[in-house]
């Protein structure tokens, strides 16, 4: 069984006043422009005249045009990032309209926004989704950040598409910053071994091919997870018991807080066999930032440094 650690998809605008006067601002530094047009509820990037063709990460050609973009997210992570490469960082983005979870899009609520491009995941969004798209005449473009370095390479990505290159390279500069200076706090430490879990009923975890699996190695940790076939694997006590996690932190909802440590279920009390249940080491870590494969990853790296390698990133460094 696999899922997708990000929540609701959603279409972009709605912003007034001093919003608006960060976007003309914008404006001025780049050859695009956010406008957010109240009733609209659509986020517009102005680009230049002629359309552009653009590579996704499914190696598809995705041609775009430059007139106003209309575009739609299917994943949180790629709305903040747009944001990001273009305007104030949301609560906007909360205001939009919803188009459907990450999995599963309402096709009729994307069709009816009348999208000039589609942003997708190639983990939460189906061939077949795409497929429908395609025979729409609608473009989608497709990102992949399995893995730390591939989250990244979908911002630049995003950029490119957005004919935002500068923003994005300046974005994934200053996210390679924090990855640096954390690893290197983390750096020596002996490295626990921990499961990381994005549901707990049933229990789901994050595996391998996930970027978490990364995420946790640059904070100092080592995941148990060995199953491969999935990025989330739903997986047993039975497993749990043989990989005997040293740290269990569990994807809490919430924005903004440090790890905290985790009310247990009776049920898991049983498994004191377990070395991080039978320690008390099971913490909740915020999903906001860790969830999210976006601008904000810097801050979810540094919670779970937090709650792996106690004391060894200060905690302001989570903002």
């Amino acid at each position: 069984m696999s899922t997708t650690p990000e929540g609701d998809s959603g279409v972009w605008g709605l912003g007034t006043g001093k919003r608006r006067a960060t976007a003309r601002r914008a404006s001025r530094r780049r050859p695009w422009r956010i406008a957010f047009w109240a009733g609209a509820a659509l986020l517009l990037l102005t680009g230049h005249a002629s359309a552009r063709t653009v590579t996704d990460m499914l190696g598809r050609a995705v041609t775009v045009a430059n007139r106003p973009l209309r575009l739609v997210s299917l994943a949180p992570s790629l709305t903040e990032t747009v944001f990001a490469l273009g305007s104030d960082y949301p609560p906007a983005a909360r205001s939009l309209p919803r188009v459907g979870g990450m999995a599963t899009p309402n096709l009729e609520e994307v069709v009816a926004r009348r999208p000039d491009l589609v942003l997708t995941t190639a983990e939460g969004n189906s061939r077949e989704f795409l497929g429908q798209m395609d025979r729409l005449g609608i473009p989608t473009f497709a990102l992949r950040p399995d893995g730390s370095e591939a989250m990244l390479q979908s911002i630049a990505a995003l950029g490119r598409v957005l004919d935002a290159e500068p923003a994005a390279a300046g974005l994934v500069a200053s996210i390679r910053t924090r990855m640096r200076a954390i690893g290197e706090r983390v750096a020596g430490r002996p490295r626990p071994r921990v499961l990381y879990l994005i549901w707990t009923d049933p229990l789901i975890a994050a595996g391998p091919r996930s970027y978490l699996h990364d995420l946790i190695a640059l904070a100092g940790g080592q995941s148990v997870v060995t199953e491969r076939t999935v990025p989330y694997p739903r997986v047993n006590w039975e497993q749990i018991v043989g990989w005997a996690p040293e740290v269990i932190l569990i994807a809490g909802h919430g924005e903004n807080r440090a790890p905290e440590p985790a009310a247990l279920p009776p049920s898991w009390e049983a498994w004191q066999a377990v070395p991080a249940i039978r320690t008390r080491r099971v913490l909740v870590i915020p999903d906001d930032t860790v969830l999210r494969p976006g601008p904000r990853v810097g801050d979810g790296l540094a919670r779970l440094a937090q709650a792996i390698q106690p004391g060894a990133v200060p905690s302001g460094a989570a903002r």
